[in-house]
Order: C-alpha cells, then sequence, then structure tokens
C-alpha cells in the first residue's frame, strides 16, 4: 500500500499524552536551560535506556524526563513540536491528554502548564487548520483526594479544558476508585474517558463504563479476554483508543504480528489509532498506522475505517466531523 495514502488520509489523534512526546533533544535541551541534571550523559543514552517490559518501567523515565519542563514556554515548545509534526502525518484534530498532576507536585503552577499548551493550540488552529481538544487525566497512582483538589483547579478553565480523563499504573488502582471525582467532573460540564484494559483487566473496563461512565475507553484491548464485553461495546458503538506501537513495546502484545486490533474491528468495535506517548515508543501517528498495515495486513478498507473512526470517535462538532469524513471519501485509492 502506498505510505503516503497512509500519512494523507485525514485522520483524528484521540490518544496522545503531551508529555510523551518529549523527544531527547528537546529533554536535554530543556534540561540545560533550568540545569537540571539528567541520569544520561547523551541523547543516544537517554535513547537507550528505552527499553521497557512493563508499564512501570516507562513511567518511571517518563515522570523523570517531565522534570524539565519548568516554564509556559517549555509547554508552548513542546506542543508546538507535536502539533506540526502531527499535521505532517495527517492529523487534523488532536485530542491532547495533560497530566498537570505530574508538575503541580513539583511546585509548577496549573496555568504555567495549561497557558504553553494553550498557546501553541490556538496557533496551530490559525496556522496548520489543526482543531484541538484537552484532555486533563487525573494519575491514578495517587489518591482520589488529590484528583478531587487537581478538578477544583480546572474548574476555572472550563472553557480550555473539554474532558477528563484516567491514566499512569493501571494494576492495582480500579476505576471505581475515582467515582466521585468523574461525577463531580460531569456534574461540571466534562466528558469523560479513561484508560482501562491495557495492563487491567476486563473488569476495569466495565468499571470505567459503569462507575465513571466514559464515552471513550483508552486502550481497552484485554475486553477480548470477556467476549460479553466485546459484545457490548460493539452494540453500544464505545470506541476504543487503541495505541499498537505502544503496546507492543510495553509488552502488551509480543509483536505487531499478535496485536488483536483487526480481530476487533471485524467484531464490529470502533476502533482507532493512535501513538500514546511517542517519543518514548518509536512513532507517531502515521508510524503506528504503518506498523499495523503491514503486520495485519490491513487494506486500504480498513485504513479508511481507522481514519473515519477517529474523526466519529472524536468530541468535534458534527458539522467539522461532516467536512471530514467526505474528505476521507473523496480520496483516491493507494497505489
Amino acid at each position: 500500500m502506498d505510505e503516503q495514502f497512509i500519512r494523507r488520509i485525514p485522520k483524528a489523534e484521540l490518544h496522545l499524552h503531551i508529555e510523551g512526546t518529549l523527544e531527547p533533544e528537546m529533554l536535554m535541551a530543556l534540561a540545560r536551560k533550568h540545569g537540571v541534571p539528567l541520569k544520561y550523559a547523551s541523547e543516544d543514552a537517554l535513547r537507550q535506556a528505552y527499553q521497557f517490559s512493563r508499564l512501570q518501567d516507562f513511567l518511571d523515565i517518563y515522570y523523570e524526563g517531565a522534570g524539565v519542563l519548568r516554564d509556559e514556554d517549555d509547554f508552548y515548545r513542546l506542543t508546538r513540536a507535536y502539533l506540526h509534526r502531527a499535521h505532517a502525518d495527517g492529523v487534523v484534530h488532536a485530542e491532547i491528554f495533560f497530566d498537570p498532576q505530574t508538575h503541580t507536585e513539583r511546585g509548577i503552577a496549573f496555568e504555567t502548564v495549561l497557558n504553553g499548551i494553550a498557546r501553541a493550540l490556538d496557533e496551530a488552529e490559525r496556522e496548520l487548520g489543526l482543531s484541538s481538544q484537552l484532555i486533563l487525566c487525573f494519575l491514578r497512582h495517587l489518591s482520589a483526594e488529590a484528583a478531587m483538589a487537581t478538578l477544583e483547579q480546572a474548574l476555572p478553565y472550563r472553557d480550555r479544558i473539554f474532558a477528563v480523563g484516567l491514566d499512569s499504573s493501571e494494576q492495582g488502582h480500579p476505576p471505581a476508585k475515582f467515582s466521585q471525582v468523574f461525577a463531580r467532573a460531569r456534574e461540571a460540564g466534562f466528558v469523560a474517558v479513561a484508560h482501562a484494559g491495557e495492563e487491567g483487566p476486563p473488569a476495569y473496563i466495565y468499571q470505567a463504563l459503569d462507575d465513571l461512565k466514559v464515552a471513550r475507553i483508552d486502550h481497552g484491548v484485554r475486553c477480548e479476554e470477556d467476549p460479553a464485553l466485546t459484545r457490548r461495546l460493539a452494540a453500544e458503538g464505545i470506541p476504543l483508543t487503541i495505541c499498537p506501537l505502544s503496546n507492543v513495546k510495553l509488552a502488551v502484545f509480543d509483536d505487531m504480528v499478535q496485536h488483536n486490533l483487526k480481530r476487533l474491528m471485524d467484531q464490529g468495535l470502533v476502533v482507532t489509532l493512535n501513538s500514546d506517548d511517542p517519543a518514548y515508543f518509536g512513532g507517531y501517528i502515521a508510524d503506528n498506522y504503518l506498523a499495523a498495515q503491514a503486520a495485519l495486513g490491513l487494506t486500504e478498507a480498513d485504513i479508511r475505517q481507522l481514519a473515519r473512526n477517529s474523526i466519529t470517535a472524536s468530541f468535534m462538532p458534527q458539522a467539522r466531523k461532516e467536512h471530514w469524513l467526505a474528505q476521507i471519501d473523496a480520496m483516491g485509492g493507494a497505489a
């Protein structure tokens, strides 16, 4: 299949952690800017450390890397770099996770984080035509009380933050732990999403649906272990924001050939492809499409369906969805 068809087809990215786009070059530059000591002497040494056997291995280095983000301009530069990469990959709309607790826990003001990210988002819409929405994620390894305090900090910025989510260490931190936080967020007008069924069991997906009342499941690949759950997700049209390169890098699947995204599509689930933390997992969104296509034999029709799913599963206004769906349908076929 023509690589350019995959790169050019309009698509939305719905599962992207902005802190996970911190490339080693920028990480090292910001460390020098702020005088932050690092364990790694060079960019190459840092890349060599990106060998993970489980989610926690990644999170340890992820949180250390985020420590170089200190001022508003750092968050602006980080977000701007991602948006330009995404635009080159055919992304026309991005729904971006950010983790304020990662920064407020080390003394960075909430508004410093938000203002830097928002400045880049506004610029990208003006200059690239790339629309976006922000999703505030609570860190599930911290307490529900800490999440509630973060939600209170976010309320004055309701016009800039569209949804709330749940990320970080899944094992031992079930979604139900945050039921009251999500109920308060929904009362305040936020849409809800949550990571579930990556390392955690199908039971966590049920909790995300029933206790948190989410509109989408982030990851969700372990739903296949429970046929009733898989049928429910298909019947209710609950989108899964799947990140194939991430899943392989974190040993959720041994290799891409074993990934279940095609099986899930064939069972009628609304599957979307995304890049998660691309600086750490070896590829941005087009790389995920290309890797999945090569390993799983995805057809042109599959690629079109994945692109369509990303638009329909997004939180864009309906008129904008219809515009991009028409653009996908109008694209010439892949060579």
